[in-house]
């Protein structure tokens, strides 16, 4: 964050800061909408209506919601330790190897009470594992966590293919996926737990992830801000020299924050193999793992800021897809264009208005210094 942004208030930070960029981006997108032959109103209308205008949509958008705060709160634990992880990809990835391999070997054996929490700590402990050895290479031998996180991307989906193809697909099957897990290594859909209460809710991928996903931000929120580990963890993302000549040791932090920042993201799987999948596929993070980074970007590293920017990331994909559908001619390369410009102007380019608002309140206060002075 540059010089400039630091003299905003922090409501104009985090509220009106984004809240412009977002404004800025459906502009853009809306010019390329006009540009190829399409109504904008017409295009966000079909958008909001397929995301939220039913019930089914809601729970597609929150679905997709779900994935994007795990890895959004994954980049942001590791930002507040100084560190830039865009491993998201690879760690989400080993999560869903850590839940299928689990669900496939105990999954007929136990009980869905017992063997849900054992997928959800596979997840988050394999993706811990995985995003520690870049921890480990940085802090230790001196390779940057950028270059060691990208690599690690694609070992994860070579290993996940090599297990699938190798291992864990049934005899005689041509596709390149595991047996279906058992009933109790399946997170329940949401809409199979209304149906118990005696409510009727169209049938969604959205299951009981998305709890979890809520306990992870109070989680984050809690241990960056409220608890000493997260302090320390902040003094070292903040000045790690400072740090250490205050008795920290930065390296066991930055240890500390690629291995929380990889759990966090391991827990896809558990949304995406146990919730949706019900068995190991590939490529089933399907970019979630980069898309996370601009949630972060847009939420300003805070749990609150990650959920609203992960809806809004839901909104794009859920509204996208119906796009692609209802609009005659509107493909869905289109579609992607759209969603990258927002992503652009929205995330990527969160702070490039910054300055500017940042001169424009110091204008206000110069204004109310001359008035009462």
């Amino acid at each position: 964050m540059s010089s400039q942004a630091l003299t905003m208030p922090r409501w104009m930070d985090l509220v009106l800061l984004p809240l412009w960029n977002l404004l800025v981006a459906l502009l853009v997108a809306g010019g390329v909408v006009l540009v190829i032959g399409q109504s904008p109103w017409d295009a966000l209308t079909v958008l909001l209506n397929g995301a939220l205008g039913s019930a089914r949509g809601l729970g597609y958008t929150l679905y997709y919601t779900t994935t994007f705060i795990f890895t959004g709160l994954a980049v942001a634990v590791a930002f507040h330790g100084g560190l830039f992880n865009i491993g998201g990809e690879g760690q989400a990835t080993l999560g869903g190897i850590g839940v299928g391999l689990l669900a496939l070997w105990l999954g007929p054996k136990l009980p869905a009470a017992l063997m849900l929490p054992l997928l959800v700590l596979a997840a988050a402990g394999f993706g811990m594992l995985w995003a520690a050895v870049p921890g480990y290479l940085q802090a230790w031998r001196g390779s940057h966590v950028v270059i060691t996180t990208i690599m690690f991307n694609f070992l994860a989906a070579s290993l996940n293919g090599y297990l699938l193809v190798n291992w864990l697909r049934p005899a005689g099957s041509m596709s390149v996926e595991s047996e279906a897990f058992a009933d109790s290594a399946r997170m329940p859909a949401i809409h199979e737990l209304a149906a118990r209460l005696g409510l009727e809710l169209p049938s969604s991928p959205l299951n009981l992830s998305i709890v979890l996903a809520l306990l992870a931000c109070v989680f984050v929120w809690w241990f960056l801000w409220r608890s000493r580990a997260g302090y320390v963890l902040r003094a070292v993302g903040a000045n790690p020299s400072a740090a250490h000549y205050a008795g920290i040791a930065p390296r066991w932090q930055v240890l500390a924050a690629m291995g929380l920042s990889g759990a966090l993201a391991g827990l896809v799987g558990v949304n995406e193999i146990s919730g949706v999948q019900g068995k190991l596929t590939l490529d089933f993070v399907a970019g979630a793992g980069f898309t996370g980074i601009a949630v972060a970007l847009m939420g300003r590293n805070h749990p609150v800021g990650i959920v609203l920017a992960s809806l809004l990331f839901g909104i794009l994909y859920q509204g996208g897809v119906e796009l692609s559908f209802e609009l005659q001619g509107f493909s869905r390369e289109m579609v992607v264009t759209v969603q990258g410009l927002i992503v652009l102007f929205a995330g990527a380019m969160a702070m490039v208005s910054a300055p500017l608002f940042a001169r424009l309140y110091a204008c206000v206060q110069r204004s109310e210094v001359k008035t009462h002075g």
